[in-house]
């Protein structure tokens, strides 16, 4: 057994990307500045997007207090990610088979999918310009899950097809990026008691594939038309919660067929402690909101709409499983995993993520894990207990909790919460 601390703490990895809120208004900068990372100083007006705490080579987590990487650390101390998980995950150099995150979202990201690994592969050998890296970054899944901090919104997975049915024939700005005869077999499929069979899958990806292969001038054309409805109030009931959200994101992505993807894709809302996955071959794309987000560690992201980065729309429409139904359907609803805690488990064994709710003055045990932990307190202060040592925590601190290991979490200062993501060999 390592001499080294099975519970230690973590400094943290910011990310700066366009998309993220400014200054204060971030989560992922508040916590940063809280936990006085290195180095940080807040600047109000630069966007702070996401705080990373993992062993991705991108921006790993280190050891507080040191240079030493957690994947370096975890390396030397190999029985802190635990034999069963090791071996499940065919775990090297002490590398996590998860990425855990905060995400602090001002404008869209873009429309996107993950690819499963099989089809990682694929992309990896046909273009190794632009799906690269090493294992895993190149060649996993990457699903993923998101637990609403603040009021949060999305797009996730097709809606059920006779809403897109309807949109196709309703929405007149739409209905003319889509050729006729597409939408007419969609809409004899749509109504469909089977809505996930071959056929219906077939003519949802003729859809979708139409949609977003229509030539940019054509999409510049009704995309002003629709704009311009919109702002001088002809909206019809069914578009009533949709004409906000295009105006939003046109006015951040001017001309972008990514525009019209809320009238296929569903828009969800959750409120804090709500949760989605999503998992490979499934489009979204998060919208505005502050979000724990746990994904499995890769790289692998397939782009095609409401972005500046490379889009690869051909791969991503081959991609999607084409599964349709309500948003709902992605949720993840909790259990019981102890008094104060609650247990998201999606269905993938890469990860899984408990949240903690420590009232004033109390404590909450939580037994030993099969494998390594990172947590990070979203809310007061307190402190965690193992082996008769103790460390302090606050806002924004992240800690690692090796395999085997049973802590307390006690709550000071009106409480104290803690998400706490973990992987076991299921």
């Amino acid at each position: 057994m390592s001499s080294a601390p099975p519970v230690f703490a973590l400094a943290a990895g910011l990310q700066s990307y366009d998309w993220g809120k400014l200054g204060k208004e971030s989560k992922a900068a508040q916590y940063a500045l809280s936990a006085a990372l290195p180095d940080f100083e807040l600047v109000e007006d630069k966007p702070y997007a996401e705080l990373w705490m993992g062993t991705h080579p991108t921006l790993p987590s280190k050891v507080h207090g040191t240079s030493e990487t957690l994947a370096a650390h975890l390396a030397t101390n190999k029985s802190y990610i635990g034999d069963s998980v090791s071996e499940r995950f065919q775990v090297k150099d002490g590398n996590l088979p998860f990425l855990f995150k905060i995400l602090a979202i001002r404008k869209a990201l873009s429309i996107q999918a993950h690819p499963d690994k099989k089809f990682a592969e694929k992309l990896h050998a046909e273009r190794p310009d632009l799906y690269k890296g090493t294992p895993p970054l190149y060649d996993n899944h990457k699903p993923e899950m998101a637990i609403a901090l603040t009021p949060f919104k999305a797009l996730c997975g097709f809606r059920p097809l006779p809403e897109i049915s309807n949109f196709l024939t309703t929405v007149p700005e739409l209905g003319a990026l889509i050729p006729p005869t597409i939408i007419a077999k969609f809409t004899t499929v749509a109504a469909s008691p089977n809505p996930n069979g071959p056929a219906e899958k077939a003519a949802l990806r003729e859809v979708f594939s139409a949609l977003m292969t229509v030539e940019p001038e054509q999409v510049k054309g009704q995309l002003s038309l629709l704009i311009a409805r919109y702002k001088a109030g002809a909206v019809t009931p069914q578009e009533v919660p949709l004409r906000d959200l295009a105006i939003a994101i046109e006015s951040d992505f001017p001309n972008d067929i990514g525009v019209f993807c809320p009238f296929v894709l569903n828009v969800i809302d959750l409120e804090p402690g709500q949760a989605i996955f999503l998992g490979a071959g499934e489009p979204h794309a998060y919208i505005s909101g502050d979000i724990v987000e746990t994904m499995a560690t890769s790289d692998n992201v397939l782009r095609a709409g409401l972005t500046p980065k490379v889009r690869d729309v051909p791969n991503l429409i081959t991609s999607l499983t084409y599964e349709s139904g309500p948003g709902l359907n992605h949720c993840v609803r909790p259990s019981q995993f102890s008094d104060n805690t609650l247990l998201y488990d999606p269905p993938i064994p890469e990860f899984s993520v408990l949240e903690v709710n420590v009232p004033k003055d109390g404590a909450e045990k939580h037994k030993a894990l099969d494998g390594p932990s990172l947590a990070i307190v979203t809310e007061g202060e307190g402190s965690v207990h193992w082996d008769n040592e103790e460390l302090g925590l606050k806002e924004g601190s992240v800690i690692f909790i090796a395999a085997g290991q049973e802590v307390d979490l006690k709550a000071t200062c009106g409480g104290l919460t803690v998400y706490r993501a973990f992987v076991e060999a299921k």
